[in-house]
């Protein structure tokens, strides 16, 4: 479903979306803020994995003793390969 909005730009915002559809790489005005949309949703889902993974990560943490500690490039890969497998 489509619907039909008005939206007001800065000079510079303006003038982005009408250098990038007149160069042709977005249809029009809406798709390119359409994608602009879809890509902040998509940033979005995705801090919320990272968050999610972070606090599990606390979680473990608060329940293992010091010296099982894992290390903090291994948490980030953690997080990382969560994020690439798409397992949200």
């Amino acid at each position: 479903m489509t619907v039909k909005t008005t939206l007001s730009f800065t000079d510079r915002h303006h003038r982005f979306l009408t250098e990038k559809v007149g160069a042709g790489v977005f249809a029009s005005q809406s798709a390119l803020v359409a994608a602009a949309l879809e890509q902040m949703i998509q940033d979005e889902e995705e801090r919320e994995i990272a968050l999610g993974v972070f606090a599990d990560e606390i979680r473990s943490r608060l329940q293992t003793p010091r010296e099982a500690f894992v290390e903090g490039d291994e948490a980030f890969a953690r997080a990382r390969a969560r994020l690439a497998s798409g397992d949200r």
